[in-house]
């Protein structure tokens, strides 16, 4: 099978899609895919990957870009384009940040003043690129055939979340949408001698004994206001307000601003639980070192944080606006909670592992269920491929 796979931009240290393109395209060759990334701009030097407009960081235009790709593929064949810009004339689409209205709504959701809250949303497509991007989107999804009948491409959605978003917005029937639920590289072993070091630094930095036994929750992000750290600071405050059987800190890890969280943490008094690290180029011996990974987001398709967490064994705590509360049952793998503007359910959940018993008992659980697995990069890999063979077949029926 020949497989082009569409993004923006080839350069994995931008991190989340692009990141994950590349393993997705890693994947698929080990699977015995012939797979090329067509991308716009890119400094990537791969056998896989094909640049087709620039090699500079400079953004192009939807339009040039797709003329580029049509005259690629007037020169080139492959059995499926599966493409994460929305291009209507690939078979499948995969929008790696989910539909552009269920991003803008979530977005302008994070911030807690009313009048902000209406502006950010009244203002979300403002951007031109952004809007020429969910115009495309919409265009696609509204495609038919002069029989009536559905055309256009596949939506892969990553998480059932990301399904419901494209029935909600643009009543795209079942046929059109297929959930592939997103997956990661599972990581190596974590080097032990490192992860020690690392734990013994960050309890000296926060001034507490390894005897006084704390609970390290664990947050990653870059955007810390949509991924909702202010709440999660003010949840701490809650925890720490109330008796566990074992202490909170929380361990930062993004390259977002700070300033406004330590003086949030300062007047509600857990600056001193609160370790901001900075960004981290990987975050698997940080995940060795926590106990739970927490990311009480206002939106996220599938978060790569959480799934990496799974992966290392480790329980999470996530709202629903998160695509990967696919990949882990409640209250047996983790906690998932409704809104992230609820404090007390989040604090709630974090008390709830203040404990060595129930954390122990969702360790087990996640190990058990062979949560790793179902978070694999292959196991989506695998959902595709099926989703793929699904296509060629109807299309050789046609």
């Amino acid at each position: 099978m020949k497989l082009a796979i569409i993004t923006e931009r080839a350069n994995i240290t931008l991190g989340g899609a692009e990141r994950s393109v590349f393993e997705l395209a890693a994947r698929m060759a080990l699977l015995g895919v012939d797979v090329k990334i067509l991308a716009a701009t890119g400094t990537a030097q791969s056998r896989w990957v094909k640049v087709l407009c620039s090699s500079s960081e400079k953004r192009i235009a939807l339009e040039d870009f797709k003329k580029a790709l049509l005259k690629h593929f007037k020169e080139n064949h492959y059995d499926i384009i599966h493409s994460t810009l929305p291009f209507d004339f690939a078979d499948v689409y995969q929008p790696r940040g989910g539909s552009y209205p269920e991003a803008a709504v979530r977005n302008a959701a994070s911030y807690n003043n009313t009048v902000l809250r209406i502006f950010k949303l009244l203002t979300s497509f403002a951007n031109l690129r952004r809007t020429s991007l969910a115009r495309a989107e919409k265009k696609l999804c509204k495609l038919v055939r002069r029989d009536g009948k559905e055309k256009g491409p596949v939506i892969a959605a990553l998480s059932e979340y990301v399904g419901a978003q494209f029935k909600k917005y643009y009543g795209l029937p079942d046929e059109r949408i297929c959930v592939c639920p997103n997956g990661i590289r599972l990581p190596a072993s974590a080097q032990i001698p490192k992860t020690d070091k690392l734990r013994a630094q960050i309890l000296a930095k926060l001034n507490i004994k390894q005897a006084d036994e704390p609970v390290f929750f664990l947050f990653v992000a870059h955007n810390f206001r949509l991924k909702g750290l202010a709440n999660l600071i003010k949840a701490l405050a809650v925890v720490n307000s109330r008796f566990t059987k074992r202490p909170a800190c929380l361990i930062v890890v993004g390259k977002g601003r700070t300033l406004k969280y330590r003086r949030l943490a300062a007047g509600i008094n857990v600056k001193n639980r609160i370790i901001f690290f900075g960004p981290a180029g990987s975050i698997h011996n940080l995940l060795s070192c926590a106990d739970v990974a927490v990311l009480p987001t206002y939106y996220d398709p599938s978060s790569r944080f959480i799934l990496e967490a799974l992966a290392a064994d480790r329980p999470v705590i996530t709202t629903k606006y998160n695509g990967a509360a696919d990949l882990f049952t409640a209250d047996r793998h983790g906690k998932i909670f409704d809104s992230p503007d609820d404090i007390d359910s989040l604090a709630e959940a974090m008390r709830y592992f203040c404990s060595t018993e129930n954390l122990a008992a969702a360790k087990k659980a996640i190990e058990q269920d062979d949560i790793k697995s179902k978070v694999s990069i292959e196991t989506h890999c695998k959902a595709l491929l099926t989703l793929y063979e699904t296509i060629i077949k109807n299309r050789a029926q046609k």
